[in-house]
């Protein structure tokens, strides 16, 4: 059986995976979005506790995956919970990390002339900062996918969801029928799953540019309130 064969023969299987795949990852990053602004937020003006936050994160990213999921186990099972925060984990940093950088590459003279005119921190955070750091935050959500897309796969050694059950099903049995086969499967359709999201975060940040069309929405409804 060839690979077409094989993909067409395990086609609602191999759908409902790569649903499950690019469900927990998109969630997991979500995730890991909230938390690594909010820390960036609380600690970027704070370059101990930002160095803290960033480095106890690093950490956390240079155990590897597999001893990681492994040492989750006896603490969550197997399944969902130690895929879910193993990811979360490892998405984490670069978040953070460009939340930081972001924030502290924007203009001091444009934060001073808001401040100047009566805008408080959190509108300026909010109006000023958040904004053109954006597109350095934006990018730290699109390495943390890529990563996410990875260890995701990973994950089906303690049975989580996704495309790497078609991966360690066909490792687990090379040799044998179709073993080939089931592990391109799942490796081509993470593959495929990356750049789409990855074409996503592309028009995303077209939308949201200082100059797109999202940008101009919100300056125009806020002018008119």
């Amino acid at each position: 059986m060839n690979l077409w064969e094989y993909v067409e023969d395990r086609w609602d299987l191999i759908l409902f995976e790569t649903a499950q795949h690019a469900s927990m990852v998109a969630q997991c990053v979500l995730v890991a979005a909230v938390l690594g602004v909010l820390v960036g937020v609380a600690t970027y003006r704070r370059p101990r506790m930002a160095a803290f936050a960033t480095s106890s994160a690093g950490v956390l990213f240079t155990i590897p995956s597999l001893a990681l999921l492994g040492l989750m186990i006896p603490l969550l099972g197997l399944g969902v919970a130690p895929s879910v925060t193993a990811i979360v984990i490892y998405a984490l940093l670069p978040i953070l990390r460009n939340t930081v950088v972001g924030l502290r590459g924007v203009d001091p003279l444009l934060v001073d002339a808001a401040r100047g005119i009566g805008m408080s921190r959190r509108r300026t955070l909010a109006r000023i900062e958040l904004p053109l750091a954006w597109p350095v935050i934006l990018t730290g959500i699109r390495v943390s996918t890529q990563l996410a897309m990875g260890i995701g796969a990973v994950a089906a050694y303690v049975s989580g969801p996704g495309l790497g059950e078609q991966i360690f099903s066909g490792l687990a049995r090379l040799g044998g029928a179709n073993a080939v086969n089931a592990t391109l499967t799942g490796t081509i359709g993470v593959a495929v799953l990356a750049l789409l999201f990855d074409a996503c975060y592309v028009l995303l940040g077209r939308l949201t540019a200082p100059d797109g069309p999202l940008r101009r929405l919100a300056i125009a409804r806020s002018a008119h309130g």
